[in-house]
């Protein structure tokens, strides 16, 4: 029977995240009331210790959520499925008419007081005879606290994606986006932003350093940015940013005032050059994400050369605005070559 148990939890357990610092493990009875709990539980507002009567799995949950977790619960016991899991809010003794939740794998709240939520699975024990022995499973937490204000900048959707550190949409989501406008055909422009020097910056001062320079440029840049622009972490020093219905040019004149505000705070007390710089390049938004990116790119190599804290148009030649033509060039001139070689 230990040993079944064993298996039980570790299938459980498997797929969960590898740090179960804020998961709870239970065990609960045929009828779902507790057996046992890790002494993490307290945090429920339980104390197993002290009680004379076990509560129910559905005493911590808020009300409008306890007949999807009893049903969960029945999924279970009877061996009829329940294999992805609950979520719910913990009940808080709070009201929670205005809180409702997507059953999806990624957290997808519209709208939450100051509520705890959590993740219960659940696996049903058989005993020796094959009879039903109880149920074991963990809780984990998803937010604590998810406020109605914080809920909307949580993803949209499960293809949404974050940079961990900074909390800004990341390259994949960035080039999304940017696809989107492209299909849409959107009159949009990007920028590309960076601080100058940080690989020297981390050689010099280490990792620590460089990441709360990281950190602080994103919070200005997302200072900067209107709300209707798209911004972006596309890698660890350089920053996108969509600006839809702005052309180049004024896509760049953003872009030199976003590095003239930036210089202006970071300059010495004593008026002296400021030890921060950053640069931009200026693309629009045309043929492909992976185009555009590329020329707005150039543009800060460019604004870097002529000595950075300045933005930078790339403007291709006509010639290279369409790739077949330089295919066709290739062609023609490995088909002569192999005539020579011939």
């Amino acid at each position: 029977m230990k040993l079944q148990i064993q298996n039980r939890v570790d299938h459980t357990l498997s797929g969960r995240s590898p740090d179960l610092a804020d998961g709870i493990f239970v065990r609960l009875d045929a009828a779902g009331f507790f057996v046992d709990a890790s002494a993490n539980v307290s945090r429920l507002g339980i104390d197993l210790d002290a009680l004379l009567v076990m509560p129910h799995v559905t005493d911590f949950v808020a009300a409008d959520h306890q007949p999807k977790v009893a049903r969960y619960f029945q999924q279970v016991v009877s061996a009829e499925g329940g294999e992805h899991g609950v979520r719910f809010p913990a009940n808080t003794g709070q009201s929670n008419e205005t809180c409702d939740v997507v059953d999806a794998p990624a957290v997808n709240i519209a709208q939450c007081e100051d509520l705890d939520w959590y993740d219960l699975t659940l696996t049903r024990l058989d005993n020796d005879a094959g009879k039903l022995a109880g149920v074991i499973g963990t809780l984990q937490i998803v937010r604590q606290p998810i406020t109605a204000a914080s809920a909307a900048s949580l993803p949209k959707s499960n293809d949404a994606s974050n940079d961990p550190f900074t909390d800004l949409a990341d390259r994949r989501s960035f080039v999304r986006e940017l696809t989107g406008s492209i299909a849409m055909n959107q009159n949009a422009s990007v920028a590309i932003l960076a601080i100058d020097g940080m690989r020297a910056i981390f050689m010099q001062y280490g990792q620590a350093t460089a990441d709360e320079i990281r950190w602080g440029f994103a919070r200005f840049l997302e200072a900067m940015a209107e709300p209707h622009f798209t911004l972006a972490q596309i890698d660890d020093e350089r920053f996108g940013v969509i600006l839809p219905g702005r052309h180049s040019g004024e896509a760049k004149d953003w872009a030199c005032e976003t590095l003239r505000t930036f210089a202006g705070l970071a300059m010495a007390d004593d008026g002296r050059k400021p030890d921060l710089s950053a640069s931009a390049g200026v693309a629009r938004v045309e043929l492909s994400a992976e185009w555009t990116m590329r020329q707005a790119e150039l543009g800060l190599v460019m604004a870097r050369a002529a000595g950075g804290m300045q933005a930078a148009i790339c403007r291709p030649q006509s010639t290279f605005s369409c790739g077949r033509s330089v295919e066709r060039a290739i062609e023609t001139i490995v088909e002569r070559t192999a005539k020579r070689a011939s």
